[in-house]
């Protein structure tokens, strides 16, 4: 799981593959859970808020370059 901090390093290319990665972990998850192979139901939490968190800083980035524009 990473930190807040972490993603803040990161770039905007880094975090929409990590989001694309995220994004498809999350599909999987939904996919064992509807065929009832899921062996750890908290992950789904995990990958959501982990998206929330990105989605989040993308869009404080893209506030502050409309802002500096």
């Amino acid at each position: 799981m990473s930190n807040t901090q972490d993603l803040r390093v990161k770039t905007d290319d880094e975090l929409q593959t990590q989001l694309t990665e995220l994004k498809r972990e999350q599909f999987n998850l939904r996919f064992q859970t509807a065929t009832g192979q899921l062996e750890k139901p908290a992950r789904i939490r995990v990958v959501r808020r982990e998206i929330a968190r990105i989605k989040t800083l993308q869009g404080e980035r893209t506030a502050a370059a409309k802002k500096s524009a």
